[in-house]
């Protein structure tokens, strides 16, 4: 899992709508799902986003690093809590 520090991607570094999609395409149900999650509320906790989903803490660990791996999500460190992670969409 990558532990980046940097905020959201600029406007001019996130993927198009269409690359995005067919990234995505090739994933998971649950990491389709967790994308669908930040979609509405990002950014979001791994706990956070385990509660929204309704999937257990595993599966969602799971299916962030399927996401990460694709470069659709990003991670950043929590600025209410900075021992935690959370996450957003690279779209």
């Amino acid at each position: 899992m990558s532990t980046s520090t940097t905020a959201e991607p600029a406007r001019e570094d996130r993927l198009s709508e269409q690359e995005f999609r067919d990234r995505l395409r090739e994933l998971p149900p649950s990491a389709k799902l967790v994308a669908k999650v930040l979609e509405s509320e990002a950014p979001l906790s791994q706990g956070q986003l385990a509660d929204e989903s309704l999937l257990p803490d595993r599966t969602v660990r799971y299916a962030l690093n399927r996401l990460e791996d694709s470069e659709l999500v990003g991670s950043r460190y929590s600025f209410k809590d900075a021992r935690k992670q959370v996450y957003f969409l690279n779209a």
